[in-house]
């Protein structure tokens, strides 16, 4: 489990603990009440345990907020569902991790902000494949058809930018670190470069670069992408984060605006995407 999913599960076990303080109880007295053992008690107060949701409404009936057991149990659901172990999702392939062509299309404005790769949406066929060989190697899949079919999947959704249909925007921010990661040959990453170039001429995209070095607002950090305002993904090396809460998706897009008033567009990107294509060159 990620840090950040350890400081979620921490942050419930806190609200728990404030429970049993405000009425009074010890931790024996609370497990007394409730039959929940002491240790266990103090494991999910630590964030080192979950309760379950049976556990969750003894805790709170015997502390008198029973009021609170809905909210409670919900954000134990929340926090339960919103980390995705990767290898779990990988299991049912490559194709069924990139099937999310239908959130891309009901989405009017789709933010983007990567820090270490280009985002799907954006790469050209032979780094499609490229990374997709990457990616079955990391996760040890076997790759083959299924690597394909999963590349095939990501490319027609490129359609969405190349062929805009009046309803779907897309504000996109790199930091200029992911313009330099050559993952293929140069013959790919030249039409990589040439494909971007082209990006940033569409009257339907916003699409800016943070120059290395360049002054900024925020530190750089992992990639996440917003779907409008009720949706909001976040993938690591080992976990994909989602949330749907108002408040954590407000904060996604305060953020992103931050790193946004930081890059650089227009005439100022396809010069970030010459000197990438340059040094890619060198190498």
């Amino acid at each position: 489990m990620s840090e950040e999913a350890k400081n979620t599960r921490k942050a419930f076990g806190i609200r728990l603990r404030g429970f049993r303080l405000d009425a009074g109880f010890s931790g024996r007295g609370l497990s007394e009440v409730t039959g929940i053992h002491n240790t266990k008690i103090s494991r999910i107060e630590h964030g080192h345990l979950d309760p379950n949701e049976a556990e969750i409404r003894s805790w709170m009936t015997a502390c008198g907020v029973a009021r609170h057991i809905p909210e409670m149990i919900a954000i134990r659901r929340e926090v339960l569902q919103m980390w995705q172990e990767h290898r779990e999702a990988l299991k049912a392939g490559l194709k069924h991790v990139q099937g999310e062509g239908d959130l891309y299309e009901r989405t009017r404005l789709v933010r983007i902000y990567e820090a270490s790769r280009l985002p799907g949406i954006l790469q050209c066929s032979g780094y499609v494949h490229a990374l997709m060989d990457l990616v079955s190697e990391v996760h040890d899949l076997s790759g083959g058809e299924d690597a394909e079919e999963a590349a095939e999947t990501r490319l027609r959704r490129q359609g969405l930018l190349t062929r805009p249909n009046g309803k779907n925007t897309f504000s996109i921010v790199l930091e200029g670190s992911a313009l330099q990661l050559a993952i293929a040959d140069e013959t790919v990453m030249t039409r990589q470069f040439d494909f971007l170039a082209e990006v940033t001429r569409l009257p339907h995209v916003s699409f800016g670069v943070i120059p290395a070095g360049a002054p900024r607002r925020i530190w750089a950090g992992e990639g996440f992408y917003i779907f409008d305002d009720r949706l909001v993904r976040s993938e690591m090396w080992t976990v994909e984060y989602r949330t749907d809460r108002p408040h954590e998706i407000a904060e996604y897009v305060r953020i992103f605006e931050l790193l946004r008033a930081s890059a650089v567009y227009g005439a100022a990107v396809r010069r970030q995407i010459e000197l990438a294509r340059a040094r890619v060159a060198e190498k």
